[in-house]
């Protein structure tokens, strides 16, 4: 009972967070801060993160602190009663640590973002596709249960039942993050209910998850990445040629991208195109990165194959579901496919392995 959760890494990497919060508050009291509104919105977005977590876990040690030292005093005195009192308040703060814990785990950098989930029932015909709808009730129950909002973006229905694919979001924060763990093959087998001879089936359905990513991509130049030079243009001779220094070269020092301007006898109208072109090559040179990321989001999506299944729905002979990343098994199926996932969720996320519920 007397373990510093400050001291004690990993998830609860408390003073990381505060070294951080100290740097942001020094770099928000800069005089030139609020100079380029796009850097000084996310920096505040940050700050408004990391002082919510920390409140999260001050909270949860203020409650732990207070049943510390109701056990001493137990202890001490011998009585029963408050132990008993406090083995009953165990419970609920074990569970609140265990969510403070995977909010901060959630630090990559798109698992704050909303989620896009595509379910894809694999071969089994029907089978499958009744398997898919399962899985997309789940996952909507699941995301109702964590106070996302869930909209269905595409629906492609089977033949007879179920759903051939169907695409949908979750929005919220952390949607992705926790979403994310469900990406991958998913087996059922049971006694089709599609089956006269009520024979045993295994189908499979594919779910994929990644974060969605804003449409448009706004340019932001901040002056501290920009090197600028003037020089005098050069030209034919005659009456064209410049005698002042009126050509602009800038380079945008992150990227290393070159732009110059000479055309203008005006230095100030030559600086007026020269950053014309930088946004225009900036611009192409984020687009591009963006499909680069997209690209390698949908060779991981192409690369999901029905042999790398997941997690197996047993529903018969015996009544388990079974995630095989992590061997955590849950033996009420009907829990699971009403939403109630976080057991295989926080498992993964937290790289816990081999409890049964």
């Amino acid at each position: 009972m007397t373990k510093n959760w400050k001291n004690c890494g990993g998830g609860f990497d408390v003073s990381s967070l505060e070294r951080r919060l100290k740097e942001i508050d020094d770099i928000s009291l800069k005089e030139d801060f609020y100079k380029d509104i796009g850097y000084s919105t996310s920096i505040l977005k940050e700050k408004n993160q990391v002082e919510n977590s920390l409140k999260s876990f001050y909270r949860v040690f203020k409650e732990f602190e207070n049943i510390k030292e109701l056990y001493y005093l137990s202890s001490e005195t011998g009585d029963e009663a408050m132990m008993t009192e406090i083995m009953e308040a165990l419970k609920p703060l074990e569970e609140e640590i265990l969510d403070l814990e995977i909010d901060l785990t959630l630090s990559g950098k798109d698992d704050r973002l909303n989620a896009i989930v595509e379910i894809h029932a694999g071969s089994g015909g029907t089978e499958s596709m009744d398997f898919a709808s399962m899985l997309l009730r789940m996952y909507l129950r699941y995301a109702e249960r964590k106070g996302f909002k869930s909209t269905i973006m595409e629906y492609n229905p089977g033949e007879e039942a179920g759903v051939k694919s169907v695409t949908f979001t979750a929005s919220g924060e952390f949607a992705y993050g926790y979403l994310k763990s469900e990406s991958g093959v998913h087996r059922l087998v049971r006694i089709s209910p599609f089956d006269a001879n009520k024979r045993r089936h295994t189908s499979f359905a594919s779910v994929f998850v990644y974060p969605e990513i804003e449409d448009s991509i706004e340019v932001v130049i901040d002056e501290r990445d920009l090197k600028i030079d003037t020089y005098r243009s050069s030209g034919a001779g005659g009456q064209h040629v410049n005698t002042t220094d009126s050509a602009v070269r800038i380079t945008h020092i992150p990227t290393g991208i070159v732009v110059a301007c000479q055309n203008e006898r005006s230095q100030i109208k030559n600086r007026e195109m020269a950053y014309k072109l930088l946004r225009a090559r900036l611009y192409d040179f984020y687009k591009k990165k963006k499909e680069e990321e997209e690209a390698k989001i949908n060779k991981t999506k192409k690369e999901i194959s029905w042999g790398s299944q997941i997690r197996s729905y047993t529903l018969n002979p015996n009544r388990l579901i079974k995630d095989h990343r992590t061997g955590v098994t849950v033996y009420d199926e009907q829990k699971v496919f009403d939403g109630d996932i976080d057991d295989f969720v926080s498992a993964y996320l937290l790289g816990v392995k081999g409890s049964e519920h």
